[in-house]
Order: structure tokens, then sequence, then C-alpha cells
């Protein structure tokens, strides 16, 4: 499947020269800032120097005075508090975080994470009942409640009060909560609406923290794992998140706490970065959940003793290897289904089997879009027989919007424009499936279909230099919102030098120029070893990434190949 390649609207060339000159940059840097809307010295010393002190007030959260004074009477008469999240890393990171605070005030606390096969996603009867019957008289949900008004009524006759943290659409009606903190309520004027879970969790603990006049350094140790929520979890890495992730990076690298220490291989410390986490911690974090129960992975977040935290490590490590597998296996069925059912053009992707282990169909449904490019849903059997999905979408897709316009046969659904989990009766299976295929044939677009590589922009060869390198670095962390700069350079020559790597020599390294040879660069090129009898005959044109490799002490910069256009006319 061949890349659509898209330029990115380019800057106005006498503002991004008037920037250079201002901040002593070359213009592709400012290019870059005025793409990111930032335009001025004092936004670019904030955006490359970011600090704390730019967090936004948490009491410009609705609900917040509510929550925390019903959390203050809450620890004044020695009430016992539940804090319950849902299953995967934003919610496992927001359990940890908030027991970890609540219990470093307080005793009387425990945490409540749901099993994934008899509960599902978000709180359940059974966690309310739980509460009840061990005399939790305040639950506060994480990264999950917005849409569980039944639950929460139940809960309220029960005499247990909820404050809900949570980051996901709201319904039209809210649940009957004590509290309500989401940025996405429509009358929440906070400022910044794309935390995580554990985001909205953290600023109820900065907001504690002012009540109970906690100095902000008590707090700051909880950074890490909102990083690795915002990174797990695929929000924006803007404004607020990026300030949380740039600050929690540093504490998960120089002060990690004793379950996230085992994550950090020594290797990765000099290049550590969001993909470290999105690709290494996030993957076994969330096999806990996906293959046994949560509740390991909130252990080892809160363990205290490193022998404790390794042996729960090791069998987090042996689930992830399960999953791995797992994946493999329902992947390779489902391309199968696919090609059986005659699905190869059709616009969405929907496949069903009842034996499909529920804990991975997200990853699956992942993969199959690698593969066809295209909204996918992947269907497995669940409780009472009902069958369950997940669904994740292409860029620019809606794919929550596609499943409201299909709700009429669906029992429960939930999620966000990308991702979305939901439950149907298996009678109705085909029903949906045609009526979703209609659907997204109908409202997605043409350029929604093609895997697009977005460029920020073209330049030579020859403005890259060390200086440019690190120029680049005062753009992380990256991640949706702000991804590291990927640049197109035209009419590039091979210069023969280069390397076949990995086991099956699938890997290339080359060494390439533009217009002479006095300025050479080292690419690696995964997956392009097989054409290298092209870049050997033929100029081309290239889509490419900065990349630092270090090796034994020393720093060596690459441009990490994205996508190629060979001149062959």
């Amino acid at each position: 499947m061949h890349n659509r390649w898209l330029i990115r609207p380019q800057p106005d060339t006498e503002k991004a020269q008037k920037l250079a000159d201002e901040l002593g940059f070359p213009i592709p840097i400012s290019q870059l800032l005025l793409q990111r809307d930032i335009d001025t010295f004092n936004k670019t010393k904030a955006f490359f120097k970011p600090s704390l002190d730019e967090l936004h007030d948490p009491f410009l959260m609705k609900d917040m005075e509510q929550a925390t004074d019903r959390i203050i009477e809450a620890l004044k008469n020695n009430e016992k508090i539940l804090i319950y999240g849902d299953y995967d890393v934003d919610g496992t990171t927001s359990v940890a975080m908030m027991y970890l605070f609540i219990s470093s005030l307080y005793e009387n606390v425990g945490y409540y994470i749901p099993d994934r096969y008899e509960e599902g996603y978000g709180i359940s009867f059974a966690g309310v009942d739980y509460a009840h019957e061990n005399n939790f008289t305040l639950v506060i949900s994480l990264d999950c409640g917005i849409k569980e008004a039944e639950k929460i009524s139940y809960a309220n006759k029960k005499g247990i009060d909820f404050i809900i943290c949570d980051h996901h659409l709201p319904d039209e009606t809210l649940p009957a909560a004590k509290a309500i903190l989401d940025p996405q309520r429509t009358d929440c004027s906070y400022p910044y609406k794309f935390l995580s879970g554990c985001g909205v969790g953290f600023k109820l603990i900065q907001g504690l923290s002012v009540k109970l006049t906690i100095p902000f350094e008590k707090i700051y140790s909880y950074l890490d794992l909102v990083a690795i929520s915002i990174a797990a979890d695929i929000v924006p890495v803007t404004g607020e998140n990026r300030l949380l992730t740039t600050f929690g990076l540093k504490q998960l690298l120089h002060h990690p706490r004793t379950g996230l220490k085992l994550f950090i291989p020594k290797e990765t410390r000099e290049t550590f970065s969001v993909n470290n986490v999105v690709f290494g911690i996030a993957p076994k974090i969330n096999a806990a959940g996906r293959i046994s129960h949560a509740s390991n992975a909130v252990e080892l977040l809160i363990a205290k003793n490193e022998i404790d935290a390794r042996k729960i490590y090791s069998q987090i490590n042996e689930l992830n290897n399960e999953r791995r597998e797992l994946d493999a296996n329902i992947t390779s069925e489902a391309i199968q289904e696919i090609v059986k059912t005659g699905q190869i053009q059709t616009y969405s992707t929907i496949v069903f089997n009842k034996n499909w282990h529920k804990g991975v169909i997200g990853i699956v449904a992942s993969r199959l879009i690698e593969e066809y490019y295209r909204p996918t849903l992947v269907f497995t059997e669940g409780k009472d027989k009902d069958l369950v999905a997940s669904a994740r979408s292409v860029p620019g897709f809606d794919i929550y919007k596609a499943l409201e316009a299909s709700s009429e046969y669906l029992e429960q659904f939930g999620g966000h424009m990308y991702a979305a989990g939901l439950s149907i009766k298996k009678e109705n299976f085909l029903l949906f499936k045609d009526k979703f295929e209609s659907i997204v044939r109908e409202t997605i677009k043409e350029n929604q279909r093609t895997p697009t590589i977005e460029i920020d922009q073209e330049i030579s060869l020859n403005v890259i230099n060390k200086r440019f390198f690190k120029l680049i670095k005062y753009f992380e962390p990256f991640g949706p919102g702000n991804m590291s700069p990927v640049f197109l350079a035209k009419n590039v020559n091979f210069a023969g030098n280069y390397t076949l790597m990995g086991k099956d020599k699938s890997h290339l390294k080359m060494v390439v120029f533009q217009n002479d040879f006095n300025h050479c660069f080292e690419v690696i090129a995964f997956k392009m070893g097989h054409l290298l009898p092209k870049f050997e005959k033929f100029s081309f044109d290239m889509v490419f990434s900065l990349y630092e490799n270090h090796w034994q002490g020393k720093t060596f910069y690459q441009l990490q190949l994205k996508d190629v256009k060979f001149n062959e006319s």
C-alpha cells in the first residue's frame, strides 16, 4: 500500500524570517515553531523551557470545590475511601497514584479494579456491591464513570458517594455523583480539555494539596505515573499534557519508583522518550489486565519492596509474552477471516470469532488497520453469549460517531474518535455489520482511505548539522499534536556505503548526499533492504525524521527514512 505524501500548510515566509532573526535560529526551525502556533520569543522560551508554574489552577475545573470538600470530610470522619479505576494503563496508573497519595495521609483506604471478563469496562454493579459490603462510603473513580448513571444511582441507594474523575465524552445527562471532574463536560470551563484520566486525577490531588497546604514538591513524584498515562492513552502532547509529560519523564528517568525502575534498561537511558513508554512500558502494564487481572499492575506500581516488585514484574513479563503470542495468532486468523468473508474491498473491517481472547482484540484491530487501513471492529464472545468488540479507526474518521449512527443494534458502547468498545446481541451482528459498513461507505472521505505521511516541510540536507539536531530536541516530548518533525528532501543520491542489518538483512544503513559529498548523512531505512538495487541505480526523494543513536558513550546523528520515491523516469 502506497503512502500519500501531504505537506502541511507552510507559514508565511516573512513571519518565518522575522522569527528566525529574532531567535537566531535557522528558518526551518522558525517554520516548525510557527506551525505549532509559537510566534514570539516568549512563547518559544516557554515551549523550549517549560515550567510547572504554567500548570492551570485545579479549581478552574467544574466541581473541584465539591470534590475536595467531600474527600476532606471523609478524612475528618474516618470514612473508608475506595479508589476505583479501569483496567488499562490510564486506569491502573490513576488508581496507583490516587491510592499512594490518599494512603500517605490516611490509612482507611483501599482500591478496586474491575475484572475485564466478569465485569467489563467501567463501574460495575459488582464493584458497587464490593464497596457496600466492605463499608466504603466514598468512592473516587478514575478514567471511568462519566457514562455510568445507572451504577451511580445504585450506589447512592446504598449510601455510597461517588467522585468521578474522567476524561471521556459525557452523555447529555450526567450521573448523580457528588462531584464530576471531567474537562469534556460542556459546562466545564477548564482551559485544557485533553487530560488523560490520570491527569484529571492529578488535578484532584493538586486541588487537595492546596486545601491541605501540602507543598507541590510532595506531589511532584506522581508525575511519572501521569506521563505514562498520557503516552499510553494517546492523548495530545500539547499544552498542559506536554508540561506533565516533560516533568513526568524526568521523574521516571531520574527517580523512578521501585516497580517502574525495572522497566527502564540502562541502554535506553540516553534516549529515553515517550516512545519507550508507548512500546516498552505500556504494553507490559496493559498485559496484566488483558490476560490476568489488572490489580497485578497496580501492585507493581505501588510496590515499596524491590524483591516483591521483581516478582510481580516477572509475572507481568510472562503475561506480556503470552499476550504477544495471542496477538500474532489471532491477527493471522482475522486476516484469513477477511479473505474468507470477501472483505478485501470493503470500506470497513468487521470480523468475529467466539474463541478470540477478549484481552487482545483491541491490539488485533490496530494490526488489521496496518494491513488494510480502514475502520476496524474485532468481535469475540463475551458474558451471557453477547458479542463484544474493540473498534479502532484511521486518522480523520470518527468511529464513535459511526457507532452512534448504528446504535439501534448496540447494547452498549463508549470511547472516542479513534477507539471504542461495544457490546451487541449475537442475533444483531449481521444487521449491525451491514449498517456500519454502509455508514462508513457514505461518510469516509477518499483521502482517509489511504495512509498519509504528513510532512512538516521540504528542506535541503545542507541545513542539517549538529546544532540543528540539538534544536529539534527542544521540541520534545513528541506525541499527538506535537509529532517528531518530518522532512522531505528531493533528488538525494546513494553514496556507495551501506550495511544490511537484522537477522534477515531486511534493514538498510547507508550513506546519502544531496548536492555534494561534503554533506553526507548516514540513513537508517527499516524494512527497506530489498530496495538496495534501486537506491544504487536511481536518485530519490525521501521523507525522513532525525534520529540520535547512542552507542558505547558516543552520539551518532542519523536520518531515519520513513518513505521513498525513486526518480526512475
